[in-house]
């Protein structure tokens, strides 16, 4: 077995590791060897990227679910969530102001909500590439078949972010009841990779039974699959799930995992994510600084942000969208990034 910092080193080089290997890095997880790491990552992100940040508009479109994941607080079982789901003018109401402030990315993030059928959403997707033709539509919208994957493709929208959650099948029945499929999950996102969806997955870092098995497996998965995007944060429970009392992610685990992402997939866009800023001030920071390179601020409603609750404590559900724009340019400044306004289309390291 090599030794630990040239264990990372090979992953360097090689842009891969087994099994073992992953597994040996995370059992030896160390400050001195997230350093290592951390550093090696922030080089590698200033030398695709320089030091620009991408920043794409968070819209929330709804908080209904049909789904009932364990660890999700909008999962369907939840009585306490206070629903709602934007109408079309609201959609875009938020793309306009987005536009204005300088966003050219709009995600459009939901429960599986049965009401956004493929003609609601291929309706909403027409018009904002009409109205907006410059801009990217991103879709975060569960699962769903590939003839409807297609539709919303057809009518504009450029790329779709599902996470795997994990890749180990034991793990994944822990989190899901049996209506869901780990096998499903990763059908639907190579649907999405054939069909010409920029494609993201992701992972939680910490959640209940994780091992750094099951988190070598997520590795050798995301290498797998050669998304364009890799979305992790820590796990972060909610007070109306059954994982209530389930210990967080670590930040320091979360980050060096950022780190490794970034080692093995240098071309990578690799978001700094709101749990991150959740568990710690500077959390956001801190991922950019481990080599992630997008944030995404939110431009829903102010009166819907404090219902689009996925765990306790979400940040950032007061600021209008103008205002938490301005915060997070003034927050990448300070550790010496730049906010950049253009689409930041994934072409292999090309942007």
């Amino acid at each position: 077995m090599l030794k630990l910092y040239e264990t990372i080193d090979k992953l360097e080089a090689d842009g891969k590791l087994n099994k073992e290997e992953f597994v040996y890095l995370l059992n030896n997880m160390s400050d001195s060897l997230s350093r290592y790491a951390i550093e090696k990552a922030r080089k590698k992100s200033l030398a695709y990227f320089g030091n620009r940040i991408y920043i794409r508009g968070l819209i929330e479109i709804s908080n209904y679910c049909k789904n009932d994941c364990y660890y999700c607080g909008i999962r369907k079982s939840n009585r306490n969530a206070r629903r709602y789901r934007l109408s079309k003018e609201e959609i875009l109401s938020c793309c306009r102001l987005g536009y204005d402030l300088g966003f050219r990315t709009f995600v459009l993030q939901g429960g599986e909500d049965p009401y956004f059928t493929d003609d609601i959403l291929s309706d909403i997707i027409s018009e904002i590439k009409k109205r907006y033709p410059d801009c990217a539509v991103t879709l975060s919208l569960g699962e769903r078949s590939r003839e409807s994957y297609k539709r919303l493709f057809d009518a504009g929208a450029d790329r779709y972010l599902l996470r795997h959650e994990t890749a180990n099948e034991a793990h994944y029945r822990k989190l899901h009841p049996e209506n869901q499929s780990l096998k499903n999950r990763k059908e639907c996102l190579k649907a999405l990779k054939e069909i010409g969806y920029q494609t993201g997955t992701g992972f939680m870092v910490g959640s209940p039974w994780q091992t750094n098995e099951h988190l070598a497996e997520d590795l050798l998965y995301i290498r797998e699959l050669s998304p364009a995007m890799v979305g992790i944060g820590p796990f972060i429970p909610h007070s109306d799930t059954i994982f209530a009392g389930k210990e967080q992610g670590s930040l320091e685990k979360t980050l060096f995992l950022l780190a490794l992402l970034r080692i093995m997939m240098p071309d990578v866009l690799l978001p700094s994510t709101t749990a991150l800023g959740t568990i710690h001030p500077k959390g956001r920071e801190l991922g950019i600084l481990a080599g992630a390179n997008v944030v995404m601020p939110n431009l829903s409603p102010v009166y819907v942000r404090d219902k689009y609750m996925l765990y306790d404590n979400k940040i950032c559900t007061g600021d209008e969208a103008a205002e938490c724009i301005a915060c997070m340019k003034r927050r990448m400044e300070s550790i010496g990034y730049e906010i950049v306004v253009d689409r930041g289309d994934y072409k292999k390291g090309v942007f």
